[in-house]
């Protein structure tokens, strides 16, 4: 049963519209394709929050400014940065009743950019949150909002660590491997392998194989554990949160998570939490990750055909270039 009548989750469409105009779909992009502005997020919502208001209640224009007076107000997409924040504020609401208004920001028609954007978050990126209860204090970056929302809103360390342990010291290494590593090396191979406008073999196989190392060293890390930050076989925590996202759209980023069991048992209960379900259904479910992929591969003859020959040109690059998989 939904937790608002139907009504409240009224979608908005984007139509389809030449990709020059708009500057977000270009080969500058590691995440979005121009070849795919209509289809990608047909489900994109209007702005919403866990405690609705009037306006809310109708179907509304893109975002002009922050809306809530209380609590996290939280400006997202449906990106592998993304979700992590929403996953977490919806693993905090769940242990602790905590609250949070969220609005989705379209990249795709550069809201990010506009001034009342970048003056809660000068990079024009998102996620950013403002805490209403806390003067109006802006964060930005995923890496500085988890630790914010944890040190804040989570005492009992549900999901974060005791700063005076040796597992708080372990959980920061892991979150700095991933935003150095994972995260930007798996941005670009989504940037290389799917969207640049020219074909480039070289970077092909440079990201992608880089990406498969480093799903190497996690998937060596999770031999024996169930989480990969804690003491014995772990315990979920905000180490995995910042992961998620980007696992959840290995396969789409040339990965095989069949490669790397660990990691894909751990993506499979990390995905049985039903807070992480709802954070990535926040603001709308990506059709880029690992399920959907796969489904449209065995389901649509047009779209297995392009994954054949991507995997083609993939291998063909790894070739060329004489790419041996080796971790770490």
């Amino acid at each position: 049963m939904s937790l608002f009548p139907r009504r409240l989750f009224l979608l908005r469409h984007i139509r389809s519209v030449p990709i020059r105009s708009i500057p977000i779909f270009s080969s500058r992009h590691p995440i979005f394709p121009a070849s795919q502005s209509s289809t990608l997020f047909p489900n994109h919502k209007a702005p919403y929050s866990t405690t609705p208001t009037p306006e809310q209640d109708v179907e509304m224009s893109e975002p002009t400014g922050l809306i809530a007076k209380s609590g996290i107000e939280l400006l997202t997409f449906g990106t592998p940065n993304g979700y992590k924040i929403s996953i977490l504020l919806e693993e905090l609401k769940a242990a602790y009743g905590t609250e949070y208004t969220w609005q989705s920001i379209n990249i795709l028609k550069n809201t990010q950019k506009e001034p009342w954007f970048t003056a809660v978050c000068p990079n024009g990126r998102i996620p950013a949150i403002v805490d209403h209860d806390r003067g109006g204090l802006a964060v930005f970056e995923g890496l500085a909002i988890l630790g914010y929302l944890t040190r804040t809103y989570d005492p009992e360390h549900r999901f974060s660590f005791a700063v005076d342990t040796d597992e708080y010291t372990v959980a920061e290494t892991w979150l700095a491997w991933q935003h150095g590593g994972l995260g930007p090396m798996q941005g670009q191979a989504n940037h290389f392998f799917r969207f640049a406008r020219e074909r480039v073999p070289y970077a092909v196989q440079r990201y992608v194989g880089e990406s498969e190392r480093l799903y190497g060293v996690l998937n060596t890390r999770l031999e024996g554990r169930d989480f990969v930050a804690g003491d014995g076989r772990g315990r979920f925590s905000i180490v995995d949160i910042n992961l998620l996202g980007w696992v959840n759209v290995a396969e789409f980023s040339g990965i095989e998570l069949k490669q790397f069991p660990n990691v894909q048992a751990w993506l499979d209960r990390c995905l049985e939490r039903p807070a992480v379900r709802k954070g990535f259904a926040v603001p709308n479910e990506s059709q880029l990750a690992n399920a959907a992929v796969l489904k449209a591969r065995e389901t649509d003859p047009e779209k297995k055909k392009a994954a054949e020959e991507s995997l083609a040109f993939l291998n063909e690059s790894k070739e060329k270039y004489g790419y041996k998989y080796a971790s770490p």
